[in-house]
């Protein structure tokens, strides 16, 4: 008996779907692009219980008639790929009849479609990828997808399914994606017959894009628009101080797929080469376009990577758009404002104006958020503390350049205030002290779906650290009061960039764990910026600050504060001593 069978067109599909389908936000993908492919303005995506028991796609496309409706759920059946050469020029995002057998072979499908030109529209059943019923039914032009209890023939992947809440998220990335890439198509999305997103087509891009991030970030996007050779890159990015901690504010599409490469990630960080700090990520929506013929999108089955003939020119295209970008938003400028609004300069540090006589502590924060000071000052270096060296000056107003007996001392001066700021809120957390600033006028806030769940979870967590937010309807929420030391800061890049790094290590349900990473955010966006140009009692002020601290000589990051060359390391570089 021969030991090499081939699989059965049930089992075999099942194989493909674990290629395709990994959750309900899969299906939503394929099923969406498709509809995408069939030419639809309105695309409505409904979903029950996380898509555990219902998804369903409707669009007003072109739609099958009932031979193209049986021919569609049979494996590598396709009305896009006629011919070999077609393969490397694809211009859709995805073939009707490669997702949807692989769908069905794992749940409960019912499709519904019509032709304009079709006098009844052809409804198909098909149960784990067996077909249970054809019939003719009343339908209007297009195509209405349900799948319903995926993985009930799969039991061991259905078990891995997650939270209703999770996979809810998953399918809201997913939709929101896509909805960026086609302005021009009206999107609605739903769970649990309560509306979730209901995007209206527009003629304008940045509309779009501003409308599915949310966050506040149109004064912050600027334009993007450059070409060499066959290369275009389209698209908004923001200004270098709004950043995130994760990389989920960067959306790349190529020829309008949403992807996931590695070449393009690395271009738009180098782009932002010395604008941002290390481990930081921008905020960035770039479209690449680039002639068919010079890509490969059947790198995965899900189409998330594609592979470049030329990614030396694809990448250092996209890195020099964003970095001649970048470089002339710190030049002045005068005459009409960048297509959103004008650029908006990072807010400085507020020192209080006024100083300490002689003999008197300098101070750089307000007396009730002075962090703790150690019974005896923390050595530097031969028992010398901060306070002792002599200030030189400001390097690129970013260093603070100081003189001890041994040699040069350079300061990063936000590494070093970041600390002080990092650890007198940590020490007012631990006493329930963290002193907070009522909002004249509270700031508004509009997140994503996903992003509103999860900061409803850490909302009293927040509070304990000082800031009070208002659920204010929807997804959106409004800032009542921050510490203190963030009065004078914008708030909302700071909440999006802690629910972010909340959605990162997975702690949907409180903060308690992660109060530090919550602190160092906050200590982050409150602590002088690098490109600040201090005064002599401003520097002197925060030299003495670092002599209160354990440990001066890292940020919470975890980056050196200073830089040390002694005279001897000095001499000899000048070639003065052997």
């Amino acid at each position: 008996m021969p030991r090499i069978k081939i699989l059965s067109e049930i089992l075999s599909n099942k194989i493909a779907a674990g290629e395709v389908v990994e959750r309900p936000a899969s299906v939503v993908k394929e099923l969406v692009e498709n509809a995408i492919d069939a030419k639809s303005t309105q695309i409505t995506v409904e979903v029950e219980k996380g898509g555990r028991s219902i998804v369903r796609v409707s669009d007003n496309g072109v739609g099958m008639d009932h031979d193209d409706g049986l021919l569609a759920i049979q494996r590598y059946a396709t009305s896009k790929v006629y011919n070999e050469d077609d393969l490397f020029s694809i211009s859709t995002l995805g073939f009707r009849g490669e997702a949807l057998p692989s769908i069905a072979s794992v749940s409960k499908m019912d499709i519904v479609t019509k032709t304009e030109q079709s006098d009844a529209g052809t409804r198909i059943i098909i149960h784990g990828g067996k077909v249970k019923e054809v019939s003719d039914v009343g339908a209007a032009q297009g195509t209405v997808v349900t799948v319903s209890d995926l993985f009930f023939n799969t039991p061991a992947r259905r078990k891995h399914l997650k939270t209703q809440q999770t996979e809810i998220g998953h399918i809201t990335d997913t939709v929101s994606r896509i909805a960026i890439a086609w302005p021009g198509i009206h999107f609605r999305l739903s769970h649990n017959n309560k509306s979730l997103a209901d995007w209206g087509a527009t003629s304008t891009p940045a509309y779009r894009i501003t409308d599915v991030l949310k966050g506040g970030l149109e004064e912050s996007l600027h334009e993007l628009d450059y070409k060499r050779g066959d290369v275009r890159i389209r698209g908004l990015i923001a200004s270098p101080e709004i950043t995130r901690s994760t990389s989920r504010g960067e959306y790349v599409y190529v020829n309008g797929r949403f992807v996931r490469d590695k070449v393009l990630y690395h271009a738009i960080i180098q782009g932002y080469a010395g604008s941002i700090m290390k481990g930081k990520f921008p905020v960035v929506v770039i479209f690449v376009t680039l002639p068919l013929d010079q890509l490969d999108v059947n790198v995965h089955p899900t189409k998330s990577s594609v592979r470049f003939e030329s990614p030396r020119l694809v990448h250092d295209t996209v890195s020099k758009a964003i970095g001649e970008k970048i470089r002339s938003l710190n030049q002045p400028t005068w005459g009409s404002p960048p297509v959103l609004k004008a650029y908006r300069q990072p807010q400085q540090y507020a020192i209080p104006p006024t100083y300490p006589r002689a003999g008197e502590p300098a101070s750089i924060f307000p007396k009730r958020l002075q962090p703790p000071v150690p019974d005896t000052p923390a050595p530097l270096w031969e028992e010398k503390t901060f306070g002792s060296l002599t200030i030189i000056g400001q390097l690129k107003n970013s260093y603070i350049l100081c003189e001890s007996r041994e040699g040069l001392i350079l300061i990063d001066q936000h590494a070093a205030h970041e600390r002080v700021v990092f650890e007198s809120l940590k020490a007012c957390y631990a006493r329930s002290k963290i002193v907070t600033q009522g909002l004249l006028v509270p700031e508004r806030l509009e997140l994503g779906y996903r992003e509103a769940g999860i900061l409803e979870s850490v909302q009293k967590d927040l509070l304990d650290m000082g800031v009070e937010i208002e659920h204010f309807g929807g997804n959106t929420y409004l800032v009542r009061s921050v510490p203190q030391i963030l009065a004078e800061k914008a708030i909302g890049p700071l909440i999006v960039e802690i629910v972010e790094k909340m959605a990162e290590l997975g702690v949907p349900s409180g903060v308690h764990q992660v109060v530090d990473e919550c602190l160092i955010l906050m200590a982050c966006h409150g602590a002088i910026r690098a490109g600040k140009k201090m005064s002599s009692e401003e520097m002197k002020a925060l030299l003495d600050q670092l002599d209160t601290l354990e440990d001066a000589m890292h940020c919470p990051h975890g980056r050196p504060t200073i830089i040390r060359k002694s005279f001897y390391e000095i001499e000899k570089a000048f070639k003065r001593i052997a």
